[in-house]
Parts: C-alpha cells; structure tokens; sequence
C-alpha cells in the first residue's frame, strides 16, 4: 500500500492554495510505473496491483493522508507579467519520506480542471505524458537535478489539443513544486506575510543548512538591517544563485534546451521543471531553438545563462521588502546576489568542459586556458556540423584510435585538426594514463540521450497504435546513459528524414 502522505504545504494559509480532490477518469490504466522510485518512496509494491495504481494515480482514489491542492503562482512568460497562472491542471497529493530522510511532494499533473485552469480543460495529452516520463527520467540518470517521473496512467478519455489525442495522468515528484513564480504571485499582491512564510519553507526544505545562520557577508559588501528574517531571505537568494548557475551549466554540458524558461518553470530547490518543449541537440549550433512558441529565440541554447539570471533578477524583486526595510539597501544586497551568477556560472560551465574532455578539475591555474579549450571544441563541431554527444562520447576513441573515429563526424574538420594536437598536449601536462582518461570521459560523456526523434517515435506509436515497446526500448537505454544499447537505433543521431526541428508544450 502507499504510506500515509504528510500535507506540510497544504498546512499553509488558504489563499496559497485551492484544495480539491481530482476530477475521476473514465478507466485509468498503467502504462508506465518507476518501481525504484516506488520503492525508495516506501509504497509496499507486494501490496499494489496494477489495477489500485491506476486508481489511484489516476485521480479516481485519494491516499491516505493526502489532501491535493493547487498551487497558486503567477510567471513571467516570454518575458510578459501574468498576475495568476497556477495549477492549472495539476494537483500536489502531498510528501512522502524518501529513503534518504527527505521530502518529496507528489503530484498528479492532469488531473482535471482548478479554479486556476483559466478556461482550460485541466487534462494533458498522451504524448506529453510520456515525454516528460522519458526526458525527467534520462536527466536522473544522468545526474542532473530534476522532478521525476513515478507513473504515466492512461485517463480512457479524450483531450482536444489541435486533433483529438488520448488523455492521460502523470505522477511527477519533486523536492518541492516551489517556483520563483510562487514568489511573484504574493509579491503582486504586496503579501509579505506569505513571502516570509514561503522563504521559511524553502529553507527547511531545500537548504536546512541556511536556518540556524545567515551567511556571512564581505565586509565590503553592503549590510542588511538587524533582521533574522531579512538575512534569511539573503541568504536563500544566494542559495538558489548558486544553484541556479551549476543547472544551468550542466545542461548545457548535454546539448539540452529547456525551451520555455519562464519564471513559473524556475524552481526555487535548482531542479529541472516543466518538460514541454524541451530538447537536446544532435548536431551542435549555439543559437539552437526547438521550441514552436519560441519564436525569437529567448531560450536558446546559448540564452540559457542569461536568462536563468533574468529571472533570478525577478525572485530578488519580490524578496526586498523581507531583505531590508530601507529600499536603496535592500537593492544593493538583492543586486550583489544575483551579480554573483556569471561568476558562479562560469566556473561550473569551465568544470563541466573539463570533465567531458578529460581533464583534472583541480587544477584551477590552467581555469580559463581549459574554458577556451572546450569553446573550441565547440566552434569546430559547430563547423563541422557534428553531433553534440557523439562528438563528445568519441573522444575516448581518438586516445587510441588516433582521430579519424572523431573526425568521421564532422562534416568539416579544418577547426578539428587544429584542435585536437591542443588537446593532446593538455592531457599530458596531467601526467594521467590511458585508463584513468577513458575512465573520465566515460563517465562526463554519455553515449544515449532522449533524441527528439526517438522520443516522437515513442509517442507516434503509443498514440497512434496503443504499443508501448518503443517507450519502454527507450526508456531502458536513456536511463543507462553511458552504456552503449544492444540496439545501434537508440543512440544514433537522426537520419534526414527522422530530424524533429520543432517541439511543443502539449498543454
């Protein structure tokens, strides 16, 4: 059976939420059950059949314990200020005790309509149920901070999107579904109370560390007023910053692109949140977009840093009144946090490079020459017109092979050939071996990705003929990222005919 659910957010003030059961489904069915991750929730799988899952992470039986809400929060879209978005469409159940001592919330996303939905049928499609069940599992296993996937249930009713398209109800766990956005909606509405109430449970649930002390502040820097609650506020800013930066650096370190980071898709815990028309990259361009509402290009790939700090530029907005009484101080202090990011970006974008090229991550003298270098690499795959993971995942091949298993990947390999005596030359100032080396890339470099092509192969079959063995064959190889597939399709970049240049949000 489940364990009892706790409601720590449901606790809160009303008006931070809407509580609500979920609106039934007409013949819930699983299609998809993340037993690990079951298991490390501590639901008894012994004493759950297929049938009482779909019942209830389908919406039509609420555990024990649980008292589902909708969250309330508001977002900058495209850069556009909506006053109320919400849980349009989803319903938070509660939190359960992870093996590891931890919360984490439990969420049913399609569950029907909320008094947030803003005309909305509150139901998702198939097809971005199992996107999302494919994209949040893949970056799991590849050790990226990210909600999960603990279910995909089929609803037995129909959702109108653009065609009539099956329904379908997804578990999504998360540490918290806290958004910078759920900082904004209290800050439309000058609630400080509940801004001081949301700082204090993001601190107990994200950065426990942060509630005995406040940081300690350079003495050069500007100093907040004799306040524990605005040196707690501080301080979270900070945290999230610094988190914030090390996400974002590993996504790019994966070719992924969120494709639509408003401020309501930024969670404050640092996971990746909200798949929708999210992507990675086969062949490597800077400025890649995906995303068929991003028409100019705002999330691209390279866009990510800069705007992951616009929108930590809006949190600190809504934090000032809790940072200092004196506004032109508490501007100071809110500017000098989020001035850290580029700084806090770079060194963790440079430690991802040099941990996909192999280098010592230790050596901090020879910081900004291992940064240039894997912007090289970079410039010449964008040249060459070369696959981003392969390019990296190949270079294992080329310390023994010499260069033409790399270069058979580029298209054109003039920056390619410069490049790689510099890299050599890097690796032998380490005084590292062969093994060890391969080792590194190994691990840095993963062989599969959800390629979009192969997760609209999934989709296409499971919509269009109800078959869930291209999901299931891919779901197996991209939480096994740096094994290579029994199977040469599921880690093979697209072929002309198979490329996807256009994803969707789905809702």
């Amino acid at each position: 059976m489940f364990p009892a659910f706790s409601a720590h957010y449901a606790s809160l003030p009303d008006r931070m939420r809407a509580e609500m059961s979920p609106t039934p489904v007409s013949s819930p069915r699983l299609l998809a059950f993340n037993r690990p991750l079951a298991e490390a929730l501590g639901l008894n799988l012994d004493a759950l059949d297929d049938h009482h899952l779909a019942e209830v992470l389908g919406g039509n039986l609420v555990p024990e314990g649980a008292r589902p809400v909708a969250t309330a929060y508001a977002g900058h879209q495209f850069g556009n200020f909506v006053p109320q978005l919400g849980d349009g469409r989803a319903l938070l159940l509660g939190e359960l005790t992870h093996r590891d001592g931890t919360l984490r919330e439990v969420q049913l996303k399609g569950a029907g309509r909320t008094p947030f939905s803003r005309g909305g049928d509150g139901r998702a499609p198939l097809g971005p149920v199992l996107r999302e069940y494919l994209v949040s599992e893949a970056m799991a296993a590849l050790g990226v901070p990210t909600t999960r996937a603990l279910a995909a249930v089929a609803s037995g009713d129909s959702v109108v999107r653009q065609m009539v398209e099956p329904g379908a109800v997804l578990t999504r766990v998360a540490t918290s579904h806290i958004r910078v956005g759920t900082f904004q909606y209290f800050a439309a509405r000058r609630d400080t109370e509940a801004l001081s109430l949301l700082v204090d449970f993001c601190i107990e649930r994200h950065y426990p560390h942060l509630a005995k002390s406040a940081p300690h502040l350079a003495e050069s820097a500007p100093q907040p007023a004799e306040s524990t609650e605005g040196g707690r506020a501080l301080a979270l800013l900070d945290a999230v910053v610094e988190r914030q930066a090390s996400l974002i650096a590993q996504w790019k370190g994966l070719g992924f692109i969120h494709g639509v980071m408003n401020t309501d898709n930024c969670a404050i815990s640092g996971e990746t949140i909200d798949y929708g028309p999210c992507a990675f990259m086969d062949a490597f361009h800077p400025h890649r977009v995906f995303s068929s509402i991003d028409e100019r290009g705002r999330y691209a790939w390279d866009n990510q840093p800069a705007i992951a700090q616009w929108n930590l530029a809006r949190l600190a907005e809504t934090l000032l009144p809790l940072i200092d009484d004196d506004q032109e101080r508490a501007v100071a202090l809110a500017t000098a946090s989020i001035e850290k990011f580029a700084e806090q970006h770079d060194a963790a974008w440079t430690a991802v490079l040099r941990a996909k090229l192999g280098l010592d991550s230790q050596d901090d003298q020879s910081g900004d020459h291992d940064l240039a270098l894997g912007e090289d690499l970079l410039k010449a795959m964008e040249e060459g017109n070369a696959d981003f993971t392969l390019g990296f995942a190949r270079l294992s091949a080329a310390l023994e092979d010499g260069d033409e298993t790399l270069a058979e990947g580029f298209e054109r390999r003039h920056r390619l050939d410069d490049w790689l005596p510099r890299w050599r030359q890097r690796l032998q100032q380490q005084g590292v071996g062969a093994p060890t080396l391969r080792q590194r890339l190994s691990a840095a470099n993963p062989l599969v990705i959800p390629r979009n092509h192969l997760v609209e192969k999934a989709i296409r079959a499971a919509v269009d003929d109800d078959d869930l063995s291209v999901f299931s064959s891919v779901l197996a190889a991209v939480t096994r990222p740096h094994e290579a597939p029994s199977e040469a399709w599921l880690m093979a970049p697209p072929t002309r005919d198979e490329r996807v240049l256009r994803t969707f949000c789905g809702t």
